[in-house]
């Protein structure tokens, strides 16, 4: 079929298909026969699934935005925002690659002169430039790891040049800096990433970060909020492969959790772990206690304890299914 250029340019913007193939006239929806639903989209596996039967309608989200962008003439290497670029993004920056514009490889005066320019074009950094580089570059380095969106990552960027504005590098590692500022951005933008992800992604002490975090939250007067606890249980669930009817269930059971004020100050990995149990317990899913604290890293007594808290908190409101009881004590 042929298309026009823009269409072509649509296409691979919004992303490819189940089959292989790009998205062309039939839009984002492909070939779902779904007339009228709701669209879900599921940061963590970087997909769009129809809410009505289920079907994946885009499969990674980052990827075919890369491509549009890439099809439209921006610079591949350049994807995160200002923030996310030492310079801004005002410099003039000298590339890596002994190319011209064609791609063709160049003649070696042309990759002496390049060299040289590369050369000037990192000495002529002040101070405080080469080492925002360098912790942007290693917050690139800790977002590829942990697979946070790009908006989240220029989000963490500007956390980090507000930290670097208010003294709060000093007595501090660079590192943690960068660590804290990340899961600070997933915070604030509901990207589920706990604080032990963040730590072993970015080889700092959870101890060191929780400190450089506390800091930088009163020095900056973040408002960071609490955690969808929901948004925890798609990412374990998706893990575990366990079915969307569970997962469904599960999110029921915070949201009753949640009228009946039992989350209230509780964490959310445990909550979302403890519901995911309890509908693994109603639905016959075989997944075990044990397989749910290696994925969250909740440990078994934890999770115990804050599935009988959820099971009498319920009960005592009248709001938890028959069944979900007489299975829970089984």
């Amino acid at each position: 079929m042929q298309r026009t250029s823009k269409q072509s340019v649509d296409a691979q913007s919004t992303g490819r298909l189940e089959n292989g193939g790009m998205a062309g006239s039939a839009g984002l929806h492909g070939g779902c026969p779904c007339p009228d639903r709701a669209e879900i989209t599921d940061p963590e596996r970087g997909e769009v699934v129809c809410g009505g039967c289920g079907l994946v309608l885009v499969q990674r989200i980052e990827e075919a935005h890369a491509v549009g962008d890439s099809a439209s003439g921006a610079s591949g290497a350049a994807q995160a925002g200002p923030a996310g670029v030492y310079s801004g993004g005002l410099a003039t920056v000298v590339g890596a690659r002994d190319v011209d514009a064609g791609g063709r490889a160049i003649s070696a005066d042309s990759r002496r002169s390049m060299g040289r320019l590369r050369t000037w074009d990192r000495r002529s950094r002040s101070k405080r430039a080469a080492s925002l580089a360098r912790a942007l570059a290693q917050l690139g380095s800790i977002t590829g790891r942990l697979a946070v969106p790009a908006p989240v990552a220029d989000s963490a960027a500007h956390i980090y040049r507000r930290a670097v504005a208010a003294g709060l590098t000093r007595g501090r590692t660079m590192q943690s800096l960068v660590a804290a500022s990340l899961y600070a951005a997933c915070r604030k933008s509901s990207t589920p990433r706990t604080l032990d992800d963040v730590a072993g992604a970015s080889n700092v002490e959870k101890r060191i970060l929780s400190r450089d975090l506390r800091a930088m939250v009163r020095r900056l007067e973040l408002d960071l909020g609490q955690y969808d606890a929901s948004s925890f249980v798609v990412r374990m669930a998706n893990n575990l492969r366990i079915r969307e009817r569970t997962k469904r269930n599960a999110v029921e059971i915070l949201a009753r959790a949640d009228r009946a004020h039992i989350s209230a100050g509780k964490n959310p990995v445990s909550q979302a772990t403890a519901a995911l149990y309890m509908a693994c317990l109603f639905c016959s899913e075989p997944v075990t206690q044990k397989q749910l604290a290696a994925e969250s890293g909740i440990s078994p007594v934890t999770i115990r304890n804050r599935t009988a808290a959820i099971r009498e908190g319920l009960a005592a409101q009248g709001g938890i299914p028959v069944a979900l009881q007489v299975r829970g004590a089984a």
